[in-house]
């Protein structure tokens, strides 16, 4: 679609110029914010399509299953005709791109899985709706499974965990700390209801190796991961766990790389006020720590919502590239949403930004992106370019060639349910005694090398983690907390 412009990535045209993105600077993160049927969607498209052909992997969720058509050209589809020409775009071409689907239900792309262990208790507690007392008995849980060396692979190791420390608090009392009956009563009712929500599907093995995200095609272009979340969605606070628990890994795993040329991985949020609904504050914290470290991980972070307002202002502060589509201003609320997002830009003083942003058109945005020296340019109102992939989503029948021709295919689609605590806890081991519980092993179990230190549940994504050596079958017990950043060690 594009022409030469060095390596700049091309999002749109203003009155008298094209409105781009330097590559150096899209691991700055980013927004995109307008209201319903603004065009969100389609510019979040054009951005994957422009970062694909730049060689950089996406990460995307398609929680309206409209994003599917990427993997195929488009077509004379009447609207992106009539922007290109009003664009006078006269070397455009179409095109699809490599595209690789991905489902925590398995039906519509390479099932997603996580273990128990690598979620860990901080974010699990999210997920189930816990009290900070009842977060702190699932902490202790995760503590005597690493002890004791117990695998938690998937959602029968921790209900089985958790009964056999309630069962037994009392002789877990004096080295753990207080377990009551209630908490683990009420944390095992939450896993109940998880279950039934399908979280039977997202724990297990094999676990997603994040390395799989990050993959070019023959060409050298960027794979486009698209999660189909149209499901997953009627449990929001399951969507924005995982992509949560996505972007820890990410922090984790991923090496330091400074400032490069052009980011490892963008990472698009979509209904990004989901993952500040409702979250407790020591969360939100680390939440904030990993936005704005994670960008010297190269991976940039953009996040997609009908408000800037939904997002907290320690994290709106560090979305240096801005693509603002229309805002309704008919409530007082809503006015001062137009009034915070004019304030965000920096003016030329030849656009009223608070006005315009209250008269743009569909696939029309107020732009401001970071220059080479990561100064935010002046805002321009610029049309966003049309995406040369289609826009209609893929028929079943062309999804499924899609995902059997992927390199991953029958990977992910086979199960493993390896011994892990489940098993060991089905033999009915004895409690330990209260004098001996820190020297004895439990039966049949085997100690890791060495013992994991208190930690403390505020500690955000502490993980009790199997991770792969060498194959999935090879894991061993560890314990990290996010790196070097909460003093954890791989």
């Amino acid at each position: 679609m594009a022409k030469d412009v060095g390596e700049r990535i091309l999002l749109g045209k203003g009155p008298k110029k094209e409105v781009t993105m330097e590559p150096g600077m899209a691991n700055r993160h980013g927004l995109i914010a307008g209201a319903t049927g603004t065009g969100k969607t389609v510019t979040l498209r054009v951005m994957a399509e422009q970062f694909s052909r730049l060689g950089v992997p996406v990460f995307m969720a398609d929680v309206k299953g409209d994003l599917s058509g990427m993997a195929s050209a488009g077509g004379e589809h009447l609207k992106v005709r009539e922007r290109l020409e009003v664009l006078n775009l006269r070397d455009f071409q179409y095109e699809g791109y490599p595209v690789v689907f991905w489902d925590v239900f398995g039906a519509q792309g390479h099932p997603v899985r996580t273990t128990v262990s690598e979620m860990g208790p901080l974010l699990l507690s999210r997920l189930l709706n816990l009290n900070e007392t009842q977060g702190g008995v699932l902490n202790i849980v995760f503590r005597i499974a690493d002890d004791y060396g117990l695998l938690l692979l998937d959602l029968k190791d921790l209900r089985a965990m958790v009964q056999y420390v309630g069962e037994n608090g009392e002789q877990f009392r004096g080295e753990y700390g207080n377990i009551s009956v209630a908490s683990t009563g009420a944390i095992q009712r939450s896993l109940l209801s998880l279950n039934e929500q399908g979280g039977e599907f997202l724990f297990g093995e094999p676990a997603l190796n994040l390395d799989d995200f990050m993959q070019t095609d023959e060409r050298g272009r960027g794979v486009v991961n698209i999660l189909s979340a149209e499901r997953l969605m009627q449990s929001p606070k399951s969507y924005a766990t995982l992509l949560l628990w996505l972007l820890s890994e990410l922090f984790e795993q991923l090496p330091e790389v400074g400032d490069p040329p052009k980011p490892k991985l963008v990472f698009f949020f979509d209904e990004a006020h989901l993952l500040f609904d409702d979250t407790p504050r020591a969360l939100l914290e680390k939440i904030e720590v990993v936005v704005r470290l994670i960008r010297s991980k190269g991976v940039g972070v953009y996040f997609v919502t009908q408000n800037p307002l939904d997002l907290p202002q320690t994290v709106l502060g560090q979305l240096g590239n801005r693509v603002q589509h229309a805002l309704r201003a008919f409530t007082p609320k809503d006015q001062k949403a137009v009034k915070a997002a004019a304030e965000t830009f920096r003016s030329s003083g030849k656009l009223e930004v608070s006005r315009v942003i209250t008269e743009l058109g569909v696939g029309e945005a107020l732009i401001s992106t970071l220059d080479p020296k990561g100064m935010p340019t002046e805002v321009e109102r610029a049309l966003v370019y049309p995406p040369s992939s289609r826009l209609e989503p893929l028929t079943m029948e062309e999804r499924r060639r899609v995902m059997e021709r992927s390199p991953l295919y029958g990977h992910y689609e086979r199960t493993v349910d390896r011994e892990s605590a489940y098993e060991k806890l089905r033999e009915r081991i004895p409690a330990p005694r209260e004098e001996d519980s820190r020297e004895l092993p439990l039966p049949g179990t085997r100690r890791s090398a060495s013992r994991s230190q208190p930690a403390d549940l505020l500690g955000a994504f502490a993980k009790s983690a199997a991770h792969a050596i060498g194959s999935q079958i090879g894991r061993q017990i560890i314990r990290g907390v996010l790196g070097s950043l909460f003093g954890g060690r791989r």
